[in-house]
């Protein structure tokens, strides 16, 4: 059995095909995208230079998704995030992204946690699949994100108003979630 507490390694080939080396067989974008769904890390490496693709091929991903109308990011996101790589914002961005969606991971699992002690709905068959299935999902968007690179120590200024903005907001989800 494949040891899922490591990446699961996938190696592009010249042809750029994907070869998932734990099932020994090729795999597609849409492969991969299920793997990370169900919690599973991924890393893809040229098989030639032995560079990591992993980024490339999760963006890639991304815009898949977005195009065929899953849409995620709004425009205004988009822009700002390619508004970020021209500015000193740049160092901050994943900072504040990383703590936004550990914001977003901490709330969810909260509300759940309220969800299963004041709901009846718990005792429904399969809600812990569903919780499980919400689990996952949480730890796919996140887990590229947390342990991002920090910014330079002038930035702390900026980077401590975002925290604190991002608590305020999660002190105002958990009143609503009570």
């Amino acid at each position: 059995m494949a040891d899922t507490n490591k990446p699961l390694l996938i190696k592009r080939y010249a042809s750029r095909r994907l070869y998932n080396t734990e099932t020994s067989d090729y795999v597609t974008l849409e492969d991969i995208a299920l793997f990370i769904r169900e919690g599973r890390e991924v890393q893809i490496v040229d098989l030639k230079s032995g560079d990591d693709l992993t980024r490339q091929y999760l963006l890639q991903i991304i815009a898949e998704h977005e195009s065929r109308g899953e849409s995620v990011l709004p425009v205004d996101v988009l822009t700002d995030l390619v508004r970020s790589y021209t500015t000193q914002a740049a160092s901050v961005v994943p900072q504040f992204l990383a703590a936004s969606f550990e914001m977003l991971r901490e709330g969810q699992s909260k509300a759940m946690e309220n969800m299963t002690k004041a709901n009846p709905m718990t005792a429904m068959p399969g809600f812990d699949a569903m919780r499980a299935q919400q689990a996952a999902f949480f730890k796919a968007m996140t887990g590229g994100l947390v342990g991002a690179s920090s910014g330079p120590a002038k930035e702390g200024d900026e980077l401590n108003e975002i925290k604190t903005q991002l608590a305020e907001l999660q002190e105002k989800l958990s009143k609503i979630n009570k």
